[in-house]
């Protein structure tokens, strides 16, 4: 699918922000799990979803569906029953991880699969320490790419030092801890983000952060709980937060939007390179942050310099940096981490093409990326690479350009942030 960007004068408007992805995964889950029933209300409404609900259903989960709400009824630790068939969780990384951890805790056999895209992604971070906890997990590529074959086990607990910065692989290791005797203890060097403590300590798990990078969870645990309320998702709002601020006028309000500390790295980043962005009606839900945002064009925003440590906040966003970088004022430096996963080194790379075509002006060295700002860009035969977020940016970049932009593989959004282009259009119709 192809869509075509129009440059625009002037964002304006006030909407809510799209549901939080992640934490929608998360909250089925975890709601599978207590011994209530929890309604889930703003649940985001995608095929990866389903595709999670269905994989809940074969495991003897009982639900009932009201559009952005959802009743799940808990079966508890150990309710869930042998699925008679394969587990697919579509495009779903979290889910894939999540379910890994809960399933390696069953005393059954189960296989959990995806789509083609999701059977490239690495799990050996994940396997590898599950079967140390006492999971048989046997898979393609020395158990490191999906589908997985897991036969679980009562689990010991583990200590940790994870070697990679993925919220996915503590997510999944906390999860299968809930099925240990014992405490796990986790080292996450780096700060990932921890919307899966924050939901299991609202369920009343025993879980505790003994230091910024250290984790323990003591289990056996029963989980308790009535209601759960989806944020907004910050990581698909910059990318409306970025429009207004590249646009040469207007407000926009962003309500409902989750502004977990782990999560808010671009938009820091953009407050530390000019813009005017503004936190209001703070609150909080199930342990989770949220606020109302204004968001003012006009301003120029000013090249900074990202060291490893910034990186490692942005790195799910660094595509709407990369933007702002385009067309801020002086030079902007992006420090890398060295550990990068291989999906975000391709992600890297494959922006910093697409914005070439368009004018930008990016150099790529080892330790990551400079970009010379202050240049016009210009529309251009563009391509999301498959990449949704890749695909956002370039729709937002695409706004303030000198001529119309085609994008082709539009459709990766899909999944993902379902109306992004109409909530962008809605915002200089």
């Amino acid at each position: 699918m192809e869509v075509k960007i129009k440059p625009v004068e002037r964002i304006e408007g006030e909407l809510k922000a799209p549901s939080d992805k992640s934490i929608s995964h998360r909250a089925l889950i975890y709601s599978s799990i207590t011994e209530d029933t929890v309604e889930i209300e703003g649940l985001m409404q995608t095929r990866d979803i389903s595709a999670t609900l269905d994989c809940l259903s074969q495991l003897g989960v009982e639900y009932e569906e009201d559009g952005e709400k959802v009743k799940v009824y808990g079966k508890g630790l150990r309710g869930f029953k042998e699925p008679d068939n394969v587990l697919d969780v579509g495009h779903s990384e979290i889910a894939a991880s999540l379910l890994t951890g809960l399933l390696s805790g069953q005393l059954f056999f189960s296989t959990i699969t995806g789509s083609e895209s999701l059977q490239k992604h690495h799990m050996k971070h994940i396997t590898g320490p599950l079967q140390e906890m006492g999971a048989t997990i046997k898979g393609r590529s020395e158990n490191d790419l999906l589908p997985l074959s897991i036969r679980g086990y009562d689990l010991m607990p583990l200590k940790y030092d994870m070697p990679v910065g993925s919220a996915q692989v503590k997510s999944a290791l906390l999860t299968a801890a809930l099925y240990s005797r014992g405490i796990t203890e986790l080292t996450d060097l780096y700060c990932t983000r921890d919307h899966t403590e924050r939901m299991l300590r609202y369920l009343g798990a025993n879980i505790n952060k003994l230091s910024e990078r250290h984790i323990a969870l003591s289990s056996p645990s029963r989980l308790r709980g009535e209601k759960l309320i989806i944020p907004g998702d910050i990581s698909s709002s910059i990318y409306l937060i970025l429009a207004a601020v590249l646009a040469p006028a207007g407000e926009l309000k962003l309500n409902d939007v989750g502004i977990n500390p782990s999560r808010t790295g671009a938009m820091d980043t953009l407050k530390m390179m000019g813009a005017e962005i503004s936190i209001q009606n703070e609150r909080e839900y199930n342990n989770e942050p949220l606020a109302d945002l204004a968001v003012i064009g006009g301003g120029n925003l000013t090249g900074i310099e990202l060291n490893e440590d910034m990186f490692t906040r942005i790195i799910d966003d660094i595509p709407a940096v990369m933007v702002a970088a385009a067309y801020a004022d002086g030079e902007t430096t992006i420090k890398a981490d060295a550990n990068l996963r291989p999906k975000i080194t391709e992600r890297l790379q494959n922006m910093a093409r697409e914005l070439v075509k368009m004018g930008a002006s990016i150099e790529e060295n080892q330790d990551g990326l400079k970009i010379n700002g202050n240049k016009k860009l210009s529309g251009a035969e563009l391509n999301s690479h498959g990449d949704y977020r890749i695909a956002m940016a370039l729709a937002t970049a695409s706004l303030f350009a000198e001529k119309e932009s085609t994008i082709s593989g539009a459709e990766a959004v899909d999944n993902s942030v379902p109306g992004f282009y109409d909530l962008l259009n809605s915002l200089h119709a």
